[in-house]
Protein backbone atom coordinates (compact mmCIF):
# COMPACT_ATOMS: atom_id res chain seq x y z
CA UNK A 1 0.00 0.00 0.00
CA UNK A 2 1.46 3.39 -1.20
CA UNK A 3 1.41 6.12 1.74
CA UNK A 4 -0.71 9.29 0.67
CA UNK A 5 1.13 12.44 0.37
CA UNK A 6 0.23 15.42 1.47
CA UNK A 7 -0.53 16.59 -2.32
CA UNK A 8 -2.74 13.30 -2.52
CA UNK A 9 -4.26 14.35 0.98
CA UNK A 10 -5.31 17.35 0.04
CA UNK A 11 -6.84 16.49 -2.99
CA UNK A 12 -9.02 13.82 -1.70
CA UNK A 13 -10.09 16.32 1.16
CA UNK A 14 -11.41 18.53 -1.23
CA UNK A 15 -13.63 15.45 -2.44
CA UNK A 16 -14.49 14.15 0.28
CA UNK A 17 -15.87 18.21 1.46
CA UNK A 18 -17.68 18.57 -1.95
CA UNK A 19 -19.36 14.78 -1.84
CA UNK A 20 -20.27 15.45 1.83
CA UNK A 21 -23.12 17.67 0.63
CA UNK A 22 -24.93 14.02 -0.24
CA UNK A 23 -24.82 13.41 3.76
CA UNK A 24 -28.23 14.95 5.40
CA UNK A 25 -26.84 15.41 8.99
CA UNK A 26 -23.61 15.71 10.33
CA UNK A 27 -22.58 15.35 14.15
CA UNK A 28 -20.49 18.44 14.63
CA UNK A 29 -23.14 20.46 11.69
CA UNK A 30 -26.45 19.59 13.52
CA UNK A 31 -25.35 20.78 17.15
CA UNK A 32 -27.37 17.90 18.60
CA UNK A 33 -24.83 16.42 20.89
CA UNK A 34 -23.22 18.71 23.73
CA UNK A 35 -20.43 16.31 24.28
CA UNK A 36 -17.87 14.44 22.08
CA UNK A 37 -18.83 10.73 21.52
CA UNK A 38 -15.97 8.61 21.81
CA UNK A 39 -16.21 5.24 20.65
CA UNK A 40 -13.72 2.29 20.92
CA UNK A 41 -14.16 -0.47 17.78
CA UNK A 42 -11.98 -3.71 17.29
CA UNK A 43 -12.41 -5.74 14.10
CA UNK A 44 -12.12 -9.21 14.91
CA UNK A 45 -10.43 -10.69 12.53
CA UNK A 46 -6.46 -12.17 11.04
CA UNK A 47 -4.06 -9.43 9.63
CA UNK A 48 -1.24 -9.67 7.14
CA UNK A 49 1.96 -8.84 8.57
CA UNK A 50 1.05 -10.00 11.92
CA UNK A 51 2.35 -11.03 14.37
CA UNK A 52 5.06 -11.57 11.76
CA UNK A 53 5.81 -9.42 8.65
CA UNK A 54 6.00 -12.49 6.65
CA UNK A 55 2.73 -13.54 7.63
CA UNK A 56 0.74 -13.42 4.54
CA UNK A 57 -1.78 -16.12 4.71
CA UNK A 58 -4.16 -14.72 7.16
CA UNK A 59 -5.36 -13.33 3.49
CA UNK A 60 -6.97 -16.82 2.93
CA UNK A 61 -8.48 -17.39 6.22
CA UNK A 62 -9.47 -14.07 7.87
CA UNK A 63 -11.81 -15.59 9.96
CA UNK A 64 -9.30 -18.21 11.81
CA UNK A 65 -8.15 -16.37 15.14
CA UNK A 66 -5.25 -17.65 16.75
CA UNK A 67 -5.24 -17.55 20.28
CA UNK A 68 -3.43 -14.30 21.41
CA UNK A 69 -5.98 -12.26 19.30
CA UNK A 70 -8.89 -13.89 21.02
CA UNK A 71 -7.23 -13.25 24.31
CA UNK A 72 -6.43 -9.99 23.57
CA UNK A 73 -9.95 -9.37 22.38
CA UNK A 74 -11.06 -10.82 25.49
CA UNK A 75 -8.70 -8.86 27.92
CA UNK A 76 -9.76 -5.15 26.26
CA UNK A 77 -13.31 -6.26 26.93
CA UNK A 78 -12.88 -6.25 30.58
CA UNK A 79 -9.95 -3.22 31.09
CA UNK A 80 -12.86 -1.03 29.28
CA UNK A 81 -15.69 -2.60 31.08
CA UNK A 82 -13.72 -1.29 34.32
CA UNK A 83 -13.72 1.95 33.42
CA UNK A 84 -17.49 1.66 32.81
CA UNK A 85 -17.44 1.66 28.98
CA UNK A 86 -18.26 -0.97 26.11
CA UNK A 87 -15.96 -1.54 23.03
CA UNK A 88 -17.67 -2.03 19.71
CA UNK A 89 -16.89 -5.64 18.30
CA UNK A 90 -17.34 -6.39 14.56
CA UNK A 91 -16.93 -10.37 14.11
CA UNK A 92 -15.98 -11.92 10.68
CA UNK A 93 -18.30 -15.05 10.77
CA UNK A 94 -16.36 -17.93 9.94
CA UNK A 95 -14.41 -16.94 13.47
CA UNK A 96 -17.50 -18.78 14.85
CA UNK A 97 -17.03 -22.45 13.36
CA UNK A 98 -14.17 -22.83 15.47
CA UNK A 99 -14.55 -25.19 18.10
CA UNK A 100 -14.27 -22.90 21.45
CA UNK A 101 -16.73 -19.62 20.75
CA UNK A 102 -16.36 -19.28 24.38
CA UNK A 103 -13.91 -16.07 24.41
CA UNK A 104 -16.81 -14.41 22.21
CA UNK A 105 -19.66 -15.13 24.31
CA UNK A 106 -17.50 -13.59 27.16
CA UNK A 107 -17.31 -10.13 25.68
CA UNK A 108 -20.84 -10.25 24.90
CA UNK A 109 -22.19 -11.27 28.20
CA UNK A 110 -19.89 -8.34 29.93
CA UNK A 111 -22.64 -6.24 27.58
CA UNK A 112 -20.09 -5.23 24.89
CA UNK A 113 -22.21 -5.12 21.67
CA UNK A 114 -20.83 -7.22 18.55
CA UNK A 115 -21.62 -6.15 15.10
CA UNK A 116 -21.46 -7.88 11.50
CA UNK A 117 -18.57 -7.86 9.73
CA UNK A 118 -19.18 -10.66 7.22
CA UNK A 119 -18.68 -14.03 6.62
CA UNK A 120 -15.60 -13.95 4.72
CA UNK A 121 -14.37 -10.40 5.18
CA UNK A 122 -15.74 -9.64 1.65
CA UNK A 123 -15.45 -6.22 -0.53
CA UNK A 124 -18.87 -5.16 -0.51
CA UNK A 125 -17.49 -2.54 -3.31
CA UNK A 126 -16.70 -5.87 -5.68
CA UNK A 127 -17.57 -5.29 -9.02
CA UNK A 128 -16.70 -8.99 -10.00
CA UNK A 129 -16.95 -12.13 -8.23
CA UNK A 130 -13.88 -13.01 -7.92
CA UNK A 131 -12.37 -9.74 -6.20
CA UNK A 132 -15.01 -10.25 -3.26
CA UNK A 133 -12.37 -11.66 -1.20
CA UNK A 134 -8.73 -13.48 -1.77
CA UNK A 135 -9.99 -17.09 -0.87
CA UNK A 136 -12.39 -16.85 -3.76
CA UNK A 137 -9.63 -16.33 -5.99
CA UNK A 138 -7.75 -19.44 -4.92
CA UNK A 139 -11.02 -21.05 -4.76
CA UNK A 140 -13.46 -20.11 -7.00
CA UNK A 141 -15.92 -23.06 -6.89
CA UNK A 142 -16.97 -21.56 -3.57
CA UNK A 143 -18.52 -18.62 -5.55
CA UNK A 144 -22.56 -20.38 -6.68
CA UNK A 145 -23.73 -18.76 -9.89
CA UNK A 146 -25.57 -16.47 -8.75
CA UNK A 147 -25.92 -12.51 -9.00
CA UNK A 148 -22.49 -10.66 -7.18
CA UNK A 149 -25.62 -8.92 -5.32
CA UNK A 150 -27.02 -12.24 -3.66
CA UNK A 151 -23.60 -13.20 -3.11
CA UNK A 152 -23.13 -10.16 -0.57
CA UNK A 153 -26.38 -10.84 0.92
CA UNK A 154 -25.53 -14.32 1.72
CA UNK A 155 -22.02 -13.46 2.89
CA UNK A 156 -23.61 -10.66 5.57
CA UNK A 157 -26.84 -13.24 6.22
CA UNK A 158 -24.45 -16.09 7.32
CA UNK A 159 -22.46 -14.00 9.88
CA UNK A 160 -26.13 -13.46 11.42
CA UNK A 161 -27.01 -16.76 11.36
CA UNK A 162 -23.89 -17.66 13.07
CA UNK A 163 -23.91 -15.34 15.84
CA UNK A 164 -27.12 -16.26 17.11
CA UNK A 165 -26.35 -19.86 16.51
CA UNK A 166 -23.12 -20.08 18.64
CA UNK A 167 -23.32 -17.15 21.37
CA UNK A 168 -27.25 -16.48 20.82
CA UNK A 169 -26.72 -12.53 20.06
CA UNK A 170 -27.56 -10.77 17.32
CA UNK A 171 -25.72 -8.15 15.54
CA UNK A 172 -25.42 -5.21 16.17
CA UNK A 173 -24.49 -2.90 13.09
CA UNK A 174 -22.78 -3.48 9.81
CA UNK A 175 -19.11 -2.71 9.38
CA UNK A 176 -17.79 -3.27 5.83
CA UNK A 177 -14.36 -5.03 5.65
CA UNK A 178 -12.11 -2.72 4.44
CA UNK A 179 -12.43 1.42 4.42
CA UNK A 180 -13.87 3.37 1.77
CA UNK A 181 -12.85 6.95 1.03
CA UNK A 182 -16.59 7.92 -0.23
CA UNK A 183 -18.47 5.14 2.38
CA UNK A 184 -21.50 3.79 0.28
CA UNK A 185 -22.53 7.32 -1.35
CA UNK A 186 -22.01 5.61 -4.95
CA UNK A 187 -23.43 1.94 -3.90
CA UNK A 188 -27.03 2.74 -3.36
CA UNK A 189 -27.80 -1.35 -4.12
CA UNK A 190 -25.74 -2.00 -0.91
CA UNK A 191 -27.32 0.18 1.33
CA UNK A 192 -30.54 -0.74 0.19
CA UNK A 193 -29.17 -4.56 0.39
CA UNK A 194 -28.90 -3.33 4.17
CA UNK A 195 -31.51 -1.72 5.38
CA UNK A 196 -33.87 -4.59 3.72
CA UNK A 197 -31.52 -7.06 6.53
CA UNK A 198 -32.66 -4.61 9.07
CA UNK A 199 -29.88 -2.02 9.52
CA UNK A 200 -30.41 1.17 10.20
CA UNK A 201 -26.80 2.02 10.59
CA UNK A 202 -23.05 0.81 8.34
CA UNK A 203 -20.22 1.76 9.29
CA UNK A 204 -18.24 2.20 6.14
CA UNK A 205 -16.12 5.06 5.42
CA UNK A 206 -12.99 5.86 6.34
CA UNK A 207 -11.23 9.18 5.35
CA UNK A 208 -8.51 10.21 3.15
CA UNK A 209 -5.78 11.12 5.44
CA UNK A 210 -1.56 11.75 5.22
CA UNK A 211 0.78 9.11 6.32
CA UNK A 212 5.15 8.53 6.05
CA UNK A 213 7.19 6.76 4.14
CA UNK A 214 7.72 3.47 6.50
CA UNK A 215 9.18 3.67 9.47
CA UNK A 216 9.72 7.90 8.80
CA UNK A 217 8.64 9.20 12.15
CA UNK A 218 5.40 11.53 11.66
CA UNK A 219 5.83 15.33 11.45
CA UNK A 220 3.94 17.63 13.64
CA UNK A 221 2.38 18.59 10.31
CA UNK A 222 1.04 15.28 9.66
CA UNK A 223 -0.25 14.77 12.87
CA UNK A 224 -2.01 18.05 12.45
CA UNK A 225 -3.39 16.90 9.40
CA UNK A 226 -4.59 13.56 10.84
CA UNK A 227 -6.67 15.45 13.57
CA UNK A 228 -8.15 18.06 11.52
CA UNK A 229 -8.87 15.23 8.99
CA UNK A 230 -11.44 13.77 11.75
CA UNK A 231 -13.69 16.17 10.59
CA UNK A 232 -14.92 14.03 7.96
CA UNK A 233 -15.38 11.31 10.24
CA UNK A 234 -18.51 12.41 10.94
CA UNK A 235 -21.84 10.60 11.07
CA UNK A 236 -24.47 11.38 9.07
CA UNK A 237 -27.41 10.09 7.29
CA UNK A 238 -27.22 9.05 3.39
CA UNK A 239 -30.36 10.37 1.43
CA UNK A 240 -32.18 6.97 1.85
CA UNK A 241 -32.08 6.91 5.96
CA UNK A 242 -28.89 4.61 6.53
CA UNK A 243 -26.69 6.27 8.76
CA UNK A 244 -23.38 6.32 8.24
CA UNK A 245 -20.84 6.13 11.44
CA UNK A 246 -17.32 6.75 9.90
CA UNK A 247 -14.01 5.49 11.13
CA UNK A 248 -11.55 7.82 11.91
CA UNK A 249 -7.94 7.84 11.27
CA UNK A 250 -4.99 6.62 11.65
CA UNK A 251 -6.19 3.18 12.57
CA UNK A 252 -3.52 0.66 13.65
CA UNK A 253 -3.02 -1.25 10.17
CA UNK A 254 -2.52 2.24 8.75
CA UNK A 255 -0.16 3.44 11.19
CA UNK A 256 2.13 -0.09 11.95
CA UNK A 257 1.77 -2.01 7.99
CA UNK A 258 1.65 1.10 6.15
CA UNK A 259 3.88 3.48 8.31
CA UNK A 260 5.36 0.90 9.95
CA UNK A 261 4.82 3.72 13.04
CA UNK A 262 6.42 3.01 16.54
CA UNK A 263 4.04 2.91 18.79
CA UNK A 264 4.87 6.11 20.41
CA UNK A 265 4.06 8.05 17.17
CA UNK A 266 0.90 6.26 16.84
CA UNK A 267 0.08 7.30 20.59
CA UNK A 268 0.57 11.07 19.61
CA UNK A 269 -1.61 10.54 16.97
CA UNK A 270 -4.34 9.42 18.69
CA UNK A 271 -4.58 11.51 21.53
CA UNK A 272 -4.53 14.26 19.40
CA UNK A 273 -7.49 13.34 17.44
CA UNK A 274 -8.99 12.22 20.44
CA UNK A 275 -8.33 16.01 21.96
CA UNK A 276 -9.68 17.78 18.46
CA UNK A 277 -13.00 15.74 18.95
CA UNK A 278 -13.67 16.69 22.24
CA UNK A 279 -13.06 20.29 21.65
CA UNK A 280 -15.08 20.43 18.54
CA UNK A 281 -17.77 18.18 20.66
CA UNK A 282 -17.80 15.06 18.02
CA UNK A 283 -17.54 11.87 17.17
CA UNK A 284 -14.08 9.75 17.56
CA UNK A 285 -14.50 6.44 16.45
CA UNK A 286 -10.96 4.84 16.83
CA UNK A 287 -10.68 1.38 14.97
CA UNK A 288 -8.34 -1.29 15.66
CA UNK A 289 -7.45 -4.98 14.97
CA UNK A 290 -6.63 -7.36 18.18
CA UNK A 291 -4.69 -9.29 15.44
CA UNK A 292 -2.53 -6.01 14.85
CA UNK A 293 -3.03 -4.25 18.09
CA UNK A 294 -1.83 -7.11 20.74
CA UNK A 295 1.14 -7.27 18.42
CA UNK A 296 2.20 -3.90 18.28
CA UNK A 297 0.49 -2.60 21.80
CA UNK A 298 0.61 -5.68 24.38
CA UNK A 299 0.39 -3.39 27.02
CA UNK A 300 -2.70 -1.73 26.40
CA UNK A 301 -1.72 1.40 26.19
CA UNK A 302 -4.04 3.22 23.17
CA UNK A 303 -6.63 1.87 24.73
CA UNK A 304 -5.71 3.08 28.70
CA UNK A 305 -4.97 5.90 26.61
CA UNK A 306 -8.61 6.75 25.14
CA UNK A 307 -10.38 6.12 28.43
CA UNK A 308 -8.21 8.23 30.60
CA UNK A 309 -8.00 11.71 27.77
CA UNK A 310 -12.20 10.86 28.33
CA UNK A 311 -12.25 10.39 31.77
CA UNK A 312 -10.26 13.65 32.38
CA UNK A 313 -12.41 15.33 30.45
CA UNK A 314 -14.66 15.74 33.20
CA UNK A 315 -18.20 15.09 31.43
CA UNK A 316 -17.20 17.19 28.02
CA UNK A 317 -16.72 13.31 26.61
CA UNK A 318 -18.37 9.97 26.99
CA UNK A 319 -17.19 6.45 25.61
CA UNK A 320 -20.16 5.35 23.30
CA UNK A 321 -20.82 2.59 21.18
CA UNK A 322 -21.98 2.74 17.82
CA UNK A 323 -25.43 2.64 18.69
CA UNK A 324 -25.21 5.32 21.29
CA UNK A 325 -23.83 7.42 17.93
CA UNK A 326 -26.55 6.74 15.91
CA UNK A 327 -29.14 7.32 18.40
CA UNK A 328 -27.73 10.90 19.26
CA UNK A 329 -27.73 11.38 15.57
CA UNK A 330 -31.76 10.92 15.12
CA UNK A 331 -32.97 12.11 18.33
Amino acid sequence: MTPITRRDWLKGTAAVVSSSALGSKSIIASGRTKLARIAITLDLEMSRNFPTWEATHWDYEKGNLDEATKRYAVQAAHRVHQFGGKIHYFAVGRALEQSDVGWLKEIADLGHPIGNHTYDHINVHAARKEDLQFRFQRAPWLLADRPLLDLIRENIELTSKALRSRIGVDPEGFRTPGGFADGLRNHPEVRALLKDLGYRWVSSLYPTHPNTQPMQQPSPETLDQIAQAQVHSQPFVYADGLIEIPMSPISDIGAFRTGRWKLEWFLQSVEKSLRWAIEKHAVFDFLAHPSCLGVVDPEFKTIDLICRVVQEAEGKALLSDLNEIADNLTQ
